[in-house]
């Protein structure tokens, strides 16, 4: 037996030995309510303030509290010892402050008039040292009563009931350097507001009813309005709204012996959930506070302060978790050494495309795999759990565009006998062509590509076991390259076959653990009440992802310009005929859609999970670490490892392809045209460096990225991908699909796609799905157009486009005799 069989044979007994360990404990899994909340809540008191009754409000300014009273205000000194007395002017007693706006970062005054409850103005509070100062803002349009407001980013709105009694909600806006304030439409039932929150670009806004009872909770946003989002869970301590992470707002809400409770309402799927914290006494006033809430207590002639922050839990790997993930690791280092050693025996030609012998089957799985990475293992989830299954119509129009693609494309390219697919430019148009393209498209794969997918896994692997992420992503980085600097492009195909079976196992697995948990019928329920599935847009709005514009976008990234994307075409490349590359693209249309399938479906169930069990979500973690959570806190010991694997498996099996292509392109396209004497053996041992050196440089952005809060890693993923990778693509179709085009045409074209697509990005005209439909379409629409105020090639084209690639032979680049 190989070395190959018996990993294969390993990996397959430990996944059936975790999947039976885990099967046998389901059977008897008491349900997640019974574990309780996963956070837990850590407290700690500050130093008390004398209080005279005067108290205004309390805010925090670039996370430091700030206490104001009429005549004075008191800064939290920066070692937490005591308060401070601010050097503070308050302002007339005709404009007094009636109240405090604050996210922990930023504050605002909210300045009254001559009646009791009135706003007319909103001052930003500054603060200076320990000097604290007003800065007037734009007057109101309307004066308000009951005002209450919420700040984040740049975004400042209020809501409060006007002199004509009707409900109003305003936000300061600002506009070539000047602020105004935009009143939108009021709340139905005009009832007061008890809290004011933002989260996600909407505001979340709750009402106290006549009767004293439950508030109503309510949400606004510029695209659909206000909706009724159901009932508080009690009465809302005034103010105490304030968002936590990504989809989450915290409550103090009181309790009927008049305790307050701290609560979170997940803005997704609408749910509550207690947090273990109960606190009594009157509560003078609230603030944020890190990853929690300060609050402001009114006892004996004094204010107590008492700071709640949650604490994320995490549950411990159990042995065999750990033995599951290493063999792994180690499995995954031996292929890449064990193919290193038959290439010492062998072709250099192995290293770039398996000396073009890989079984179009193995090719295929390859192709899913390298198109599946954690992007769509782990970001793919989260986007399912957060909307619906919009982006999957993008896989179900591909099937299609990948058809084509087999029958017309793959066989051009493969009977021009090329290693990296940017050749083809050369040949058609001429070499400053394919190096820009090649350069543009490295570009692309490091940026928009290896570092996301590196970073996923990570923040996975950090929620789920507590290791940092930075090392997650050193871990992860160092294993890859090591077996892909030395295995090239077998051990890129071979380990990407035995990925997709892990991960794919590991997935199939989630989804059954939950519908035994839920029940499918609990599942559907909650899936169609919010809609879950919904999966044809068929709206013309272009800020969304609709059925056209994914027609449009599969059209301009497939069907037009398929051999851009050097990771998927040197599989193809690797076959060993014409018919098997056609086979692999084939095999690859066909589990497409099935496999994407269940990465919906999890984000789906997922849905269902949390919507019955919210106490069992982080509030601190990020949307995109939803399934990793899952995975970290519910299922049994076992399968947890098992799916670790497979996250590894996601992230490994896609940037290892990446490195080995970005690695060829750099070789082929740069090294054998710029080097002096140039070697099939040089040009090798050049790209074994540089599958290093591109791998250090995407652990460096991976690291780089986990500094950054970032809502949702695949609309990231999308934007840079067409930022960067559209704008060389129309290339291949001026030079497939016309013989009117020429070099120069091509490259005005490709300059004219990236300036209008960095111009579409900077003014947010459309979805990022969009911009690399319209870069391809303004390379190709300019760039014919451009070609015809240059001559025409006069030379032959035959095998270079598709309506006449039928001839072989040798083909020299434009220009050459």
């Amino acid at each position: 037996m190989t070395l190959l069989g018996a990993r294969a044979v390993l990996i397959a007994f430990l996944s059936m030995q975790a999947c039976r360990i885990a099967l046998a404990s389901t059977d008897g899994l008491a349900p997640a309510s019974a574990g309780g909340s996963i956070s837990s809540v850590r407290t700690a008191q500050l130093p008390a303030v004398p209080h005279d009754g005067s108290l205004i409000g309390l805010t925090a300014i670039a996370g430091r509290p700030v206490l104001i009273q009429q005549s004075d205000a008191w800064i939290l000194k920066t070692d937490r010892s005591g308060w401070s007395q601010a050097d503070w002017r308050p302002p007339r007693s005709d404009a007094p402050i009636r109240g405090v706006i604050s996210d922990g970062q930023q504050a605002f005054a909210l300045i009254g008039g001559e009646r009791q409850d009135e706003i007319i103005r909103v001052a930003r509070l500054e603060l200076d040292g320990d000097a604290l100062r007003l800065r007037a803002l734009p007057p109101l349009p309307v004066t308000l009563s009951a005002a209450l407001g919420t700040t984040q980013g740049a975004a400042l709105y209020l809501a409060g009931i006007g002199s004509d009694g009707a409900s109003r909600l305003l936000e300061l806006s600002s506009s070539a350097g000047r602020e105004s304030w935009t009143t939108h439409a009021g709340w139905p039932g005009g009832d007061r507001p008890s809290s004011l929150a933002m989260q996600n670009s909407a505001v979340y806004l709750t009402v106290q009813r006549s009767e004293r009872t439950a508030d109503r909770m309510l949400r606004w946003s510029t695209d659909s309005g206000w909706r009724a989002r159901g009932d508080a869970p009690g009465s809302i301590v005034i103010g105490s709204g304030r968002a936590i992470g990504q989809a989450h707002v915290l409550y103090l809400i009181h309790d009927a012996d008049g305790a307050a409770s701290l609560m979170s309402f997940h803005t997704i799927s609408d749910a509550w959930a207690r947090l273990p914290y109960r606190g009594t006494g009157h509560i003078s006033g609230t603030v944020a506070w890190g990853n929690g809430i300060l609050l402001a207590r009114e006892r004996d002639g004094r204010l107590d302060f008492e700071t709640a922050e949650l604490k994320s839990g995490r549950r411990q790997l159990s042995r065999l978790d750990w033995i599951i993930v290493i063999v792994y690791l180690g499995a995954m280092l031996s292929v890449g050494f064990y193919f290193y050693v038959r290439a010492k025996r062998g072709s250099t030609a192995d290293f770039f495309v398996g000396n073009r012998s890989i079984p179009f089957w193995a090719a295929g799985v390859s192709l899913f795999g390298a198109n599946v990475s954690s992007i769509s293992y782990l970001a793919t989830p989260a986007k399912a759990f957060e909307t619906d299954w919009q982006y999957l119509t993008g896989k179900l129009v591909t099937v299609l565009g990948l058809m084509f693609v087999a029958v017309w494309v793959v066989p051009v390219l493969r009977r021009l006998n090329l290693v990296s697919t940017f050749n083809y430019l050369e040949l058609r148009f001429n070499p400053a062509i394919r190096m820009f393209a090649s350069a543009l498209c490295i570009a692309m794969s490091i940026g928009s590509r290896m570092s996301v997918v590196l970073f996923l896994p990570a923040l996975a692997i950090a929620t789920i076991t507590g290791v940092d992420v930075v090392w997650s992503i050193l871990i992860m980085g160092v294993c890859t390259i090591i077996y892909t600097a030395v295995g090239g492009m077998r051990a890129v195909v071979w380990t990407d076959f035995f990925q997709v079976l892990v991960l794919m196992g590991g997935a199939l697995f989630a989804v059954g653990f939950v519908v035994h948990s839920l029940g499918g019928a609990a599942i559907y329920e909650s899936a169609m009440a919010y809609d879950k599935t919904r999966l044809l847009n068929f709206s013309f709005n272009l800020t969304q992802p609709t059925v056209w514009g994914f027609i449009l976008l599969i059209l301009c990234d497939t069907v037009l310009t398929f051999p851009k994307d050097q990771v998927l075409i040197q599989r193809t490349l690797a076959t060993s005929s014409d018919k098997n590359a056609g086979r692999s693209v084939w095999l690859f249309a066909a589990v497409l859609v099935p496999g994407g399938f269940i990465f919906y479906v999890i984000g789906t169930v997922l849905f269902a999970y949390y919507r019955a069990h919210p106490e069992r979500m982080d509030p601190l973690l990020p949307i995109d670490a939803t399934f990793p959570s899952f995975i970290a806190t519910e299922l049994p010991p076992g399968v947890t490892g098992l799916i670790i694997a497979g996250i590894f498996a996601a992230a490994m099996g896609s940037l290892s392809g990446t490195i080995n292509s970005v690695a060829t392109l750099l070789s082929v396209d740069f090294y054998e045209k710029l080097a002096t004497n140039p070697t099939q053996r040089k040009s090798v041992r050049f790209a074994e460096w540089m599958s290093v050196v591109i791998g250090l440089v995407g652990i460096g952005l991976a690291v780089l990225l986990s500094y950054y809060d970032i809502h949702s890693l695949l609309d990231l993923t999308i934007e840079l991908g067409g930022l960067l990778g559209g704008g060389f693509a129309g290339a291949y179709t001026l030079g497939m699909f016309t013989r009117r085009a020429n070099s120069a045409g091509v490259a005005i074209g490709i300059a004219a796609a990236i300036v209008v697509t960095l111009l579409a990005w900077s003014m947010k005209l459309l979805h990022p799905y969009f911009y690399l439909a319209i870069s391809i379409l303004v390379c190709i629409l300019v760039g014919y157009v451009a070609s015809l105020f240059f001559p025409a090639p006069q030379r032959s084209l035959e095998g270079l486009t598709v309506r006449i690639g039928r001839e072989r032979g040798v083909l020299r680049p434009e220009g050459q005799q």
